[in-house]
């Protein structure tokens, strides 16, 4: 009934009833707001606000202890983390007539934990079958891509997204702050960015960015919820915000004609040019220092569209290179495979082959962009064979602005369903995106060792709203959950969509919008 699966469950006989009397007793001081985090959250999915009592001296209740009973059966981690740090994620609960008792061997392991037993009281109320749960996670990076630039989203929004992504034990929220539509964040030494470059957004939706004290709050928020924030410069195309902000600094390329009669313009940045690196120095010490918590810095190195194969190569390699020279771990799209990068950095693999395929095949796409998935093919090999990991977001299964297939349960939804999706993917339905497997389907991988994790994403050409946003976020952000955190493979759909019925009460009582998939008999009555 919790999602992601956990490792392993151990039923027993009996509930355990919980009351605004049950105490929770705490066994270390550095869990206490941990324990405060749960209470309150508790309240929000439920409507159980005031379950526990508030000094702990109530009747017998929720055991939170540090501990590693049991955990050692949980098969290691694989892959690795946003925050660069060794964490042990692994948790138990146990469920008795007596009580509950929730540890791990680390504060994060008994975050874990706490959450799972979120999802339990969330589903039972507030009779929580009696059982043993041990867990733990299968990847280390466990993430959602999140664009901010084609729309943007404010910080309200944004802690949203880190509610949802702690709840299903997401771990990263990758924050895609520059594009082509829009630059996000201050650069004090280059106010331009901001002044210019944050106007406006796609089809003339409102601009914005994000203050340094914005951006402060929200790290220590994702930090709370034990969720890394990292950043993306996307460089050295999708650089028509910075061509608004410093035409000097951008080669203007020739513009293609698209068959619906517009034009698409490239941008990019001169790998040969001394000021451009003057530029791309001044960002990265700008953007680093905002988010402290980040191991990596993301490049982005993608669609450079214009550039020789020289020339991109060539920029790659020396942002990689000032990146390492700050400190920091290197993260960019598949693109950057083709510049011979360092095996330690990290290649986000996006451009499945199947959808190479079928795009390529359809009459109206023009010719660059053929040609350009036509290389794609060759960005996986290429990692691999010089000992890379991946980073695993195939379009197929893991980019959330494809369209929803199915109907929805509420014909309200069906004008929103018809609006909202790239039309250039094919629908997906919900099952489409547990179907599938980290390894299995990844062109190349034959082990959880060359994978770094797992990462979807939310594009927003489409999004006109945060209505729109969480449409497509719900209920597919569970199912990358699942994938990647859960040991239990292949997922069995019918149970799988079982516990994702029961997810709904506590999206309503969030107040998040969800697409109601006719694939998934909701269970939109149960109110506790």
């Amino acid at each position: 009934m919790t999602i992601p699966s956990p490792t392993s469950i151990t039923a027993a006989e009996g509930t355990f009833g919980l009351t605004p009397d049950t105490s929770i007793t705490i066994g270390s001081p550095e869990l206490v707001p941990l324990a405060a985090l749960f209470a309150t959250e508790v309240g929000l999915d439920t409507n159980l606000p005031h379950l526990f009592s508030a000094d702990g001296t109530g009747s017998a209740g929720v055991q939170v202890t540090f501990g590693s009973e049991g955990l050692d059966g949980v098969p290691a981690v694989a892959g690795v983390r946003a925050d660069g740090a060794e964490v042990d994620e692994r948790y138990g609960v146990e469920v008795s007539l007596d009580g509950i008792r929730v540890w791990g061997a680390t504060a994060e392991g008994v975050y874990r934990g706490l959450t799972t037993l979120r999802q339990l009281i969330a589903v039972h109320g507030n009779q929580i079958p009696c059982q043993r749960i041990i867990d733990g996670p299968r990847f280390a990076w466990r993430g959602l891509s999140f664009d901010v630039v084609r729309t943007f989203h404010p910080p309200e929004t944004v802690r949203r997204v880190i509610d949802m992504c702690a709840l299903y034990k997401l771990n990263v929220l990758h924050l895609h702050l520059t594009d082509d539509q829009g630059w996000r964040f201050e650069v004090h030494s280059r106010p331009e960015l901001v002044k210019f470059g944050s106007l406006g957004a796609v089809a003339d939706r409102p601009g914005g960015h994000y203050t340094p004290l914005e951006l402060a709050e929200l790290n220590r928020y994702a930090e709370e919820r034990f969720v890394t924030l990292v950043p993306e410069i996307d460089f050295p195309g999708h650089t028509g915000a910075v061509s608004l902000a410093f035409p000097e600094l951008t080669s203007e390329l020739p513009s293609i004609p698209l068959p619906n009669g517009d034009k698409l313009q490239f941008h990019s940045l001169d790998p040969a040019d001394p000021e451009v690196w003057t530029f791309v120095e001044d960002v990265m010490d700008a953007v680093i220092p905002q988010f402290p918590r980040s191991a990596y810095l993301h490049i982005g190195g993608d669609e450079a569209w214009g550039m020789s194969d020289d020339a991109h190569a060539a920029f790659v390699r020396r942002a990689a290179e000032l990146v390492r020279e700050r400190g920091k771990q290197v993260v960019g799209w598949q693109e950057i495979a083709r510049a011979d990068v360092d095996p330690a950095d990290l290649t986000q693999y996006w451009l499945d082959v199947q959808d190479i395929d079928a795009i390529s095949e359809r009459p109206e796409v023009p010719a660059f962009l053929i040609e350009h998935l036509a290389k794609a093919k060759h960005d996986v090999p290429k990692a691999l064979e010089r000992g890379g990991k991946l980073l695993v977001s195939a379009t197929t299964y893991l980019y959330f602005d494809r369209p929803h297939a199915a109907p929805s349960t509420d014909p309200a939804q069906e004008e929103t369903r018809a609006r909202v999706g790239l039309r250039a993917y094919p629908p997906a339905t919900i099952q489409d995106g547990i179907d599938w497997d980290p390894v299995t389907n990844t062109p190349g991988v034959t082990t959880d060792d060359q994978v770094a994790g797992v990462e979807a994403a939310v594009w927003c050409e489409t999004v006109t709203s945060r209505d729109d946003l969480e449409f497509l976020l719900l209920p597919r952000l569970p199912g990358a959950a699942e994938k990647a955190w859960s040991h239990q493979t292949p997922t069995n759909w019918p149970v799988y969509a079982a516990d994702l019925a029961v997810q709904a009460p506590t999206w309503r009582h969030r107040g998040w919008t969800w697409f109601q998939s006719s694939e998934v008999a909701w269970d939109v009555q149960k109110d506790w």
